[in-house]
C-alpha cells in the first residue's frame, strides 16, 4: 500500500511501504570486526568483547542457516525442477500458499513465482493463481486462460493501470500465457485466475448482477439501477480510480450505502431456477460492494485510514477463501511480503493482515512464503511522481539480510519453522528488513520478525528490476 499521499489517491491500492533505503558496502565477517576493534583508538576493551561475542553469536546463526537451507538452482522457469523438492515438504497440504515479494517490481520475484506456480500445478496439485488485482481483472485474465479469449497483451495493458501498473510486466504476461497453454492441454482440468484485491471493479461486475436480476426478478429491474446509478465504469480504469478518489467523502460514503443495499436485496430476492447464475451474481454485487466500502473511508482521518487498510487485507482474504472453497483448487497467492504475512510491520497504519486473516479461516491451509534480497534494482514512484528504475547495494549490518545474505547459497529457501537455536531465535526477533511498496525512497526502516510473520522464507542474492511494459 502506498500510504504517504494522505487526502489524495492515499494509500488504497497495491503496494506496502517499508524499509530499503540505499545503503553502503558493509563488512560482515567476524574478522573486520577484529580489524576494527584494533585500529579504533577509542574502543575499550569492554567494547571489543562485546563486538567479539556478537560476531560470534552471528557465526552461530549463519552456521545454522547454511545447515537448514536449501539451494535454488535458479529463478527462472522451465528446466529440472529438483531442487524445489524441498519446498513440497514445507507446503505440505496447504489449500492456499502465499507467496511475498520484497518490492513490487522486481523481475526475480515475478519469475520466480511463475516458476513455483508450475511446480505446484504439476507436483501438488495447485490449479490457482491468485494476484493483488480487482476481481473483473482476474475474470477477464481468467477467460483467456480457460478459454483463449480476448488478448493478453490488451488485457494487461486495460487493467493494469494506475497503482496497478506494476503488474503490466514481460513475467507475467509469460505466465498467463504458460497457462493458456497449459489449459489447452488439460481442458478438463484447467488451471485458473484470480484477482482478490478490490481497488477496482470493472463493469462486468454490474452486468453480471444486473442481467441476473433482468432474467430472474425483472420487477426489481429500477431499483437496481438507481442503487448503481453513477458507479459502473464509463472510463478506463486508471481515470476511473482517479475520479473515485477525488469525490467528496460524503458522495464516497453515500456510494458504499447504495452497494450494500444492492447486495442485499439481491440476497431477499433469492436464486432462481440457475443456482450458479445466482451465485456468480451475488459475488459479482459483494465485490462492487467491496470497491465501494473501500473508497468510502474518510482519509483525513488516521483512524479511518487504518480502517480502510485492515477491511481491504480482510476482504482480500476473504475472496481468497471463496474461490478455493467453491473451485475446491488449490491457490498460490501473490502479494507483497508484507501482504501475506501474519505480523504487521506497522500497526497503527496496517492493523492486521491478508496472511493473518488467512490463519484465522484456513489455520495450517495456509502456509506463508516470505522473499528477502541483499542487493539489486527495482521500479518505484519516485517523489517527482515519474517511474524510476531504483538500485540497492548490500543490506546494512544489524538488518535481516545480511545475516541471511551470508548462507552459502546465494539463493536459497528454509523452513522457518524447524529452525532451533540460535537461527530460530534469531529470526524471532524483529529487525530492519526491506520492504519496498510502489513508492520509493520510503518511510522507515520497519522491523520485521521473519520467523514470526511466515513460515518459509526464500533469500536472494541479488534481484533486476522487472520490465514493465507499455511504458
Amino acid at each position: 500500500m502506498t500510504r504517504h499521499r494522505i487526502g489524495t489517491a492515499l494509500a488504497l491500492l497495491v503496494a506496502l511501504t517499508g524499509v530499503g533505503a540505499v545503503v553502503p558496502l558493509t563488512a560482515s565477517a567476524t574478522t573486520d570486526t577484529y580489524a576494527v576493534a584494533r585500529t579504533a583508538s577509542a574502543t575499550t576493551a569492554a567494547d571489543f568483547a562485546v563486538q567479539t561475542a556478537s560476531a560470534t553469536a552471528r557465526d552461530a546463526v549463519v552456521a545454522a542457516l547454511d545447515r537448514a537451507a536449501r539451494p535454488l538452482r535458479t529463478v527462472e522457469p522451465g528446466g529440472a525442477d529438483g531442487d524445489l523438492r524441498p519446498l513440497d515438504r514445507m507446503v505440505g497440504g496447504a489449500r492456499v500458499v502465499g507467496v511475498g515479494e520484497a518490492t513490487h517490481s522486481s523481475h526475480d520475484f515475478f519469475a520466480l513465482k511463475d516458476r513455483l506456480f508450475r511446480h505446484l500445478v504439476e507436483e501438488k496439485g495447485f490449479r490457482t493463481f491468485a494476484l493483488e488485482a480487482s476481481r473483473s481483472t482476474g475474470q477477464r485474465l481468467d477467460a483467456y486462460v480457460v478459454h483463449g479469449t480476448g488478448d493478453p497483451r490488451r488485457i494487461l495493458r486495460e487493467e493494469f493501470q494506475r497503482d496497478y501498473l506494476w503488474w503490466n510486466n514481460t513475467d507475467y504476461l509469460r505466465l498467463v500465457e504458460w497457462m493458456r497453454a497449459y489449459d489447452v492441454r488439460h481442458p478438463d482440468d484447467p488451471v485458473r485466475f484470480l484477482g482478490d484485491d478490490i481497488g477496482w471493479g470493472g463493469p462486468e461486475l454490474y452486468d453480471a448482477v444486473t442481467d441476473y436480476v433482468a432474467g430472474t426478478h425483472p420487477e426489481a429491474d429500477d431499483r437496481f439501477a438507481a442503487l448503481y446509478r453513477g458507479l459502473r465504469p464509463s472510463v478506463p480504469t486508471g481515470p476511473y480510480m482517479e475520479q473515485y478518489l477525488n469525490k467528496p467523502y460524503a458522495e464516497r460514503k453515500e456510494m458504499a450505502g447504495r452497494t450494500g443495499r444492492a447486495l442485499e436485496l439481491l440476497k431477499r430476492l433469492g436464486p432462481g431456477r440457475d443456482r450458479a447464475a445466482y451465485d456468480v451474481a451475488v459475488q459479482s454485487a459483494t465485490a462492487v460492494d467491496q470497491v465501494a466500502r473501500q473508497y468510502g473511508f474518510d482519509f483525513a482521518d488516521p483512524a479511518q485510514v487504518a480502517a480502510s487498510m485492515r477491511y481491504r487485507d480482510e476482504s482480500m482474504a476473504a475472496n481468497v477463501v471463496w474461490w478455493q472453497e467453491h473451485t475446491g483448487t488449490k491457490v498460490l497467492l501473490s502479494a507483497h511480503d508484507a501482504h501475506v504475512a501474519y505480523e504487521t510491520m506497522d500497526r497503527a497504519h496496517y492493523p492486521k493482515m491478508q496472511g493473518a486473516f488467512l490463519r484465522d479461516r484456513l489455520g495450517a491451509g495456509y502456509v506463508s512464503v516470505g522473499l528477502t534480497f541483499d542487493r539489486g534494482s527495482f521500479n518505484a514512484t519516485g517523489p517527482d511522481g515519474a517511474i524510476h528504475r531504483w538500485t540497492l547495494g548490500p543490506a546494512g549490518p544489524g538488518s535481516n539480510e545480511a545475516t541471511l545474505d551470508r548462507v552459502r547459497y546465494g539463493d536459497y529457501v528454509i523452513d522457518l519453522r524447524r529452525l532451533g537455536s540460535p537461527a530460530g531465535a534469531w529470526l524471532d526477533r524483529a529487525r530492519p528488513t526491506r520492504s519496498i511498496g510502489t513508492d520509493y525512497p520510503d518511510e522507515g526502516p520497519y522491523d520485521v520478525a521473519l520467523a514470526r510473520s511466515h513460515d518459509v522464507l526464500i533469500h536472494l542474492h541479488r534481484v533486476e528490476a522487472a520490465r514493465l511494459r507499455d511504458r
